[in-house]
Order: structure tokens, then sequence, then C-alpha cells
């Protein structure tokens, strides 16, 4: 419901900010306060989590989500919807982490993946659907229906996060040593967090950059937005479909099986982006470029719940999705330097070696610091799985 409501207000923040006198880059900005609000909270909501507990984190994330979004819509100004929306951010950067360490608590290491793969698909189906909740809702009226939207469905989340009944084993961690225990988990844990958390960074970043290569690189080949929506919205589509198969297939099989076909198709469908010439040729890059992003679905957070150490999950996952969102933030910069050095195609080409490089990573250092890398590792662990995943 979040998800769905943040979806909702993002198509209409340009309109609301044109409306009262600023630019299109004034826009721009405004729109990347989401994910500077995600960068900049991630460590603190890991913190939040660990003291007042993951359930807490959620309520109080909720409520902020949608007094941030009911200030925006009534924000007197460019500067106040621009903190406005930066809380949002910041918000749903506590939201996504209490959820991630809840799961992380409740659900059993063998069932992991498929709770965490349907939390990623919830959450692109949210953001999937939202724009066109948002669409009808203003339907020709003021933009500002869009954000009582996002205040409606953040309060309907916070209403259900409420009256859900507590899972076994959500033993609600707090941890006492406020930002120095913070400090003290990041510096404990340092190396499985520069290694195996800087090669899930990679999976953000090229995650990131799938998001705008599209519209760039139909934007080169002179297509109508339309068009270019057209092709986005059916990789999209291919995406959402995976999610639940891709985390069958790691709790049966192990992480590997997913992570390293993921990159490796991301990384082919990014390579073929140069070659295409037409939108039919575009579309079916689109539909391969889905395809691997929907069959990684939820292993970031898969890997993360693997190894984040039970007596401080939320700090470490603070942590964790941070090295993500970094990457995220930083796959559109990527594009954007190709194409500021006058060559697009070579930013693209850059982020499709990547994607072999996140792969040579992942195929090191998973089996290095996860027991449900591949079924080689769950042996030695003395994990037994049947086929179903369950053991």
């Amino acid at each position: 419901m979040v998800e769905a409501g943040i979806g909702a207000i993002i198509p209409f923040v340009p309109a609301v900010v044109t409306a009262q006198g600023g630019s299109l880059a004034v826009a721009g900005v405004l729109a990347a306060m989401l994910p500077i609000g995600h960068i900049v909270a991630d460590i603190p909501a890991g913190a939040l989590a660990g003291r007042i507990g993951d359930r807490r984190a959620m309520q109080l994330a909720c409520l902020l989500v949608a007094v941030a979004t009911a200030g925006a819509a009534l924000a007197p100004s460019i500067a106040v919807l621009a903190v406005c929306l930066f809380l949002v951010g910041c918000a749903d950067a506590v939201f996504g982490l209490a959820r991630h360490s809840y799961l992380t608590a409740v659900v059993p290491p063998l069932r992991r993946a498929r709770a965490l793969s349907t939390l990623g698909g919830v959450h692109r189906i949210g953001l999937f659907i939202g724009p066109f909740a948002g669409a009808l809702v203003v339907a020709g009226g003021s933009p500002a229906r869009a954000f009582a939207l996002a205040v409606g469905t953040s309060l309907l989340a916070w209403l259900i996060v409420t009256l859900s009944r507590e899972l076994p084993g959500a033993d609600d961690v707090r941890a006492t040593e406020g930002h120095g225990g913070v400090v003290a988990v990041l510096r404990e844990h340092r190396a499985v967090l520069a290694r195996l958390g800087i090669a899930t960074g990679a999976i953000g970043l090229i995650r990131g950059a799938r998001q705008v290569v599209l519209p760039l690189w139909g934007a080169h080949l002179g297509l109508d937005p339309t068009t270019t929506a057209l092709v986005f919205g059916v990789s999209g589509a291919v995406d959402m479909l995976l999610f639940y198969p891709a985390g069958k297939v790691m709790d049966a099989r192990g992480r590997l099986w997913i992570a390293i076909p993921s990159m490796l198709t991301m990384g082919l469908a990014l390579a073929l982006v140069p070659f295409t010439t037409t939108a039919t040729t575009l579309g079916l890059v689109a539909l391969l470029l889905g395809l691997g992003n929907g069959m990684g679905s939820g292993v970031v957070m898969t890997l993360g719940a693997d190894v984040a150490p039970p007596a401080s999950r939320a700090p470490f996952l603070g942590a964790w999705r941070l090295l993500q969102d970094l990457g995220s933030a930083g796959g559109p910069l990527v594009l954007s330097a190709g194409a500021a050095l006058g060559s697009l195609a070579g930013g693209v080409g850059a982020v499709a070696v990547l994607s072999l490089g996140a792969a040579g990573a992942l195929w090191r250092f998973v089996p290095r610091y996860s027991v449900h890398a591949n079924r080689t590792t769950r042996a030695r662990a003395g994990i037994g799985v049947r086929p179903d995943g369950d053991r």
C-alpha cells in the first residue's frame, strides 16, 4: 500500500512544481528527493528499528508518509514540497528496512527466499499500479488528489500493520547501544559488507541503470514518448511475473542458481541495447531485460537476510540496504556520464560489463558467507532440503 501511494505521486511532481513556477530542472531535483531520502535514512532506519522494534518502526513510517504527503499536497512553496518529498523517502526507507528485518526474523531460512521475493514482487506491483491509480484519481483535476491518495494508502497500511497478528519468531530485538552500537556493527561486519555487500551494491547499480536505459535509448532513437513508455511497461510486466518462481528456486537449489543467471541475462540485454534501431528490436531487448531483473527478484534482500547477525539484525540490514541504494543511484549516473562524454552506448556497455563483474563477485563471495549459496554449501553445513525447498 505504501509503495502504491508513492508510485501515485511520482508522475505528478513535475506538474506541481511547474504550477508553482518552477522549471523542469527543478522538478527533476525534487523527484530526486525520494531516493536521496532513502540513502540518508538507511543507516538511521536500522538503528531505529533495532531500538523500537520492526513492527513499531513500520507503524511510525506509515504515519510519517501520511503526514509528509499531506504536507506536500498543501505545500505553499517549492522548498516545503522538497522537504516533504525528502521525508517521504526517509519514511519509505524505514518501512522497507523494518519489513526486511521482520521477515528475516519470522520466516524459516529454507522458506526465506520465497517470502522476500514475494515482498520484492509486491513492492514492484505497488509502484507499477500506483501511477495508474493516481491518474484515475486526478482525472483532469488537481494533482494534489494524488497526494491525498498517498495519505489514504499510508493510513490503510498503518491499520493493516497494527491489526495484523504477531508471528512466531518476531523477537523484536532492540539495540541498546544507540548510534555507537551501529558503528560497532559496521566495524565487526566490515568484511562481508566490503565484499558481498559491494557485490550486491553492483546489482543495485545495474538495476538503477535499467530504470533509465530504455527511456534514454528510446529518445536516442527518436521514438515517440508513448512508444517508449509502452516498451518500458512491457518490460516491467515481465519483471513482475517471476518473483515467486525465483524465490522457490533459491529456496530449493540455493541463491546462486538465481543470482548468477539474473546478472548474466541483464548483462546480455544491456549489451544488446546499442544494437537496437527500432521500437520492435528495443522492445525485444526490453523483454530480456525484464526477464533478467524479474528472475533476480528478492535476491539482494535474501542474501542480506542470510548473512545478517541475529543480535544486530536491523542495523546490519540498514548498512546492507544503503549499499544497494547507493548502487541504484549510481546506475543512472554511469549512463549520464557516457552521454555527457558523447557516447550513451559506451555508458550502456560499461554497465553491461559490470554485470559480468557482479556475477563473478557473487560466484566467489556468496558461498563464503551464506550456507544457502547452493546445495553443496548446505550439505557441508548439514542442512538437508526436500524438493519443495523445506528441510
